[in-house]
């Protein structure tokens, strides 16, 4: 029933994310602490590729059967802690069309052009407050456009809703710890990666939009999330061709938006730079301005 057999790790880290908060859930309160801290970083860890596995599920539908991929769309809204059919107004539809473009809702660079932690930690809240008006615009208009999709999309809200107010009724603190913080953690997290692979990336290129992030041990947990050029250069393609595609083009590249190392361009980044101004990343997108700018003024006095 699923379209390719590579997303048999999809379903296997849905089942994962299942299991973990009903054990949490149930016996969390009883476990030793040095048990009960790795299982929940563990939830944690997998609430982040909920969100992975929300992209590439609404990019390309996992099932042949349409009521598994409705479903499945239902799941991923209760755990990734919003509805999922607001990927296709934000990201779809805007984001893969205008990339880090001022026409972009999700852009890096809407209030500031530097890259540092504050900038960072707080692109989400910022990014989420431009996106969120399209979200409902979209909802609303279905009614005129499919009475259907109207219906599909409004279902995950319920889903939603009926799914943390009865966490809530249950058990109000384990809601908050197992239910509402990894949610948040989610689609926290995916917007972070989505900076993290665009900010001063030059949007205007092809093969330079993006960051990529090609250790083998983040991209397992991140479904390929991390070859991010072959995703935007073929946004239908599987998440399981995207490695080699990666490696097709890496030529093409500029090899800074290449990092086989996550934690480290994060180390030095957002921290080192810091204290060493040598870390501290440097926008292709400013050189490029810069470059033109200095084309046109010398142009004028040709």
């Amino acid at each position: 029933m699923l379209k390719y057999q590579a997303d048999l790790r999809t379903v296997f880290f849905m089942i994962i994310t299942t299991g973990l908060l009903v054990l949490l859930w149930q016996m969390g309160a009883v476990l030793s602490w040095w048990i009960w801290v790795p299982l929940y970083l563990f939830q944690l860890l997998m609430s982040v590729s909920v969100s992975v596995m929300t992209h590439n599920h609404k990019h390309l539908p996992m099932w042949k059967n349409k009521f598994m991929n409705v479903v499945t769309d239902n799941w991923l809204t209760m755990f990734y802690g919003f509805p999922v059919f607001a990927w296709e107004p934000t990201h779809m539809n805007n984001h893969h069309v205008h990339i880090n473009t001022d026409e972009d809702y999700t852009r890096t660079h809407r209030y500031t052009e530097k890259n540092n932690l504050f900038t960072l930690l707080t692109y989400p809240t910022v990014s989420s407050r431009f996106q969120i008006k399209h979200v409902f615009d979209f909802f609303f208009s279905r009614w005129n456009v499919s009475k259907k999709d109207f219906f599909l999309n409004a279902l995950q809200f319920i889903c939603l809703f009926t799914f943390i107010i009865i966490a809530l009724i249950l058990d109000w603190k384990k809601a908050l710890i197992y239910v509402i913080l990894p949610q948040q953690l989610s689609v926290y997290s995916v917007l972070i990666f989505n900076y993290i692979q665009h900010v001063h990336a030059d949007e205007e290129t092809k093969y330079n939009n993006s960051r990529n992030m090609t250790g083998s041990l983040l991209n397992f947990f991140l479904i390929n999330n991390g070859y991010h050029t072959a995703h935007h250069i073929s946004p239908g393609t599987h998440w399981s061709k995207l490695k080699e595609k990666h490696y097709k083009l890496v030529d093409k590249i500029d090899p800074s938006l290449n990092e086989s190392n996550f934690g480290w361009y994060l180390m030095r980044t957002f921290i080192l730079s810091i204290f060493i101004p040598k870390y501290r990343s440097k926008s292709m997108r400013l050189e490029r301005i810069a470059k033109q700018q200095k084309e046109t003024i010398k142009q004028q006095y040709v």
